[in-house]
């Protein structure tokens, strides 16, 4: 198992329409293509309160390559985050780490 933790840094006050875009729009899409979320989360302390943190878990790197390959070029899912960027954009930067579990670890 690989756990991919992205961390998307946004616009100063467009947090919550990433928020929006997430539960509208984007997991309808994961779902689809057989993306599994193991959570999303809000930084309560730290450097920035404008990120969203999430993970998603892979049985391998091909695994992830081919399902979020076809996510990323689905032309629905194009436009649908195209709209919601027409007025200003929402994500500034994005952190990506791929992350493999130890031997001790409870998440295997």
């Amino acid at each position: 198992m690989i756990v991919e933790m992205r961390i998307y840094h946004c616009a100063p006050g467009r947090l919550p329409a990433l928020h929006d875009r997430f539960r509208n729009i984007t997991l309808a899409f994961f779902d689809k293509y057989g993306i599994k979320q193991i959570g999303f989360w809000t930084t309560v302390v730290g450097t920035s309160n404008h990120a969203l943190t999430y993970m998603l878990q892979w049985e391998s790197l091909a695994e992830r390559e081919q399902k979020w390959n076809a996510f990323q070029s689905d032309q629905e899912w194009l436009a649908k985050r195209l709209a919601t960027e027409a007025e200003q954009p929402i994500v500034e930067r994005i952190e990506n780490h791929f992350l493999s579990p130890t031997d001790y670890s409870a998440l295997r």
